[in-house]
């Protein structure tokens, strides 16, 4: 097994989320509702906490949208467990655990650009800085430079959140 380094517990997850989520509220200061989607399956778990962050400091109404990419292969279409109409002409903010090569994030923002949208911003907890893509996050909860040989994995366990590299 290889050494597995801490680099997030749960208590600091928990303060970089509530960080995101006051930022998520003071960009859509003006918005009645926000739609967090989170891609599958960790951003899922990750836009999750934050719907209810961002639900308890604002009056905003959080939509939670679950974006499934094929991480393997990203050019497939894309699912979402909204329609199209229920985030168009509204605020999205698209969520992942951590910001690898960037591939995920660019096909999940692809997907959200098929139509008109007020504000589109992106949310990791953790930006690792090996981007193969221009995309970046307008939140993180932290940004880490790594090795390409190492690897950062967000583990979401009941009372256990970490984010580690291996």
């Amino acid at each position: 097994m290889a050494q597995e380094t801490v680099i997030l517990d749960k208590k600091q997850i928990a303060h970089k989320l509530k960080r995101i989520a006051y930022q998520v509220y003071e960009t859509n200061i003006e918005e009645k509702e926000v739609v967090i989607a989170g891609i599958e399956a960790n951003g899922y778990l990750v836009a999750k906490k934050l719907k209810r962050l961002v639900e308890q400091i604002s009056p905003i109404k959080v939509t939670l949208c679950k974006v499934m990419i094929d991480k393997v292969q990203p050019t497939n279409p894309i699912r979402t467990s909204l329609s199209k109409k229920d985030y168009t002409n509204k605020s999205v903010l698209l969520v992942d655990d951590v910001l690898h090569s960037g591939t995920t994030l660019i096909y999940g923002v692809k997907h959200f650009l098929e139509v008109p949208l007020k504000q589109f911003k992106t949310a990791v907890l953790v930006d690792r800085n090996h981007k193969k893509y221009p995309v970046k996050a307008d939140f993180k909860g932290i940004s880490l430079s790594t090795s390409i040989s190492e690897n950062v994995s967000v583990i979401i366990e009941k009372d256990n959140d970490r984010a580690v590299l291996e």
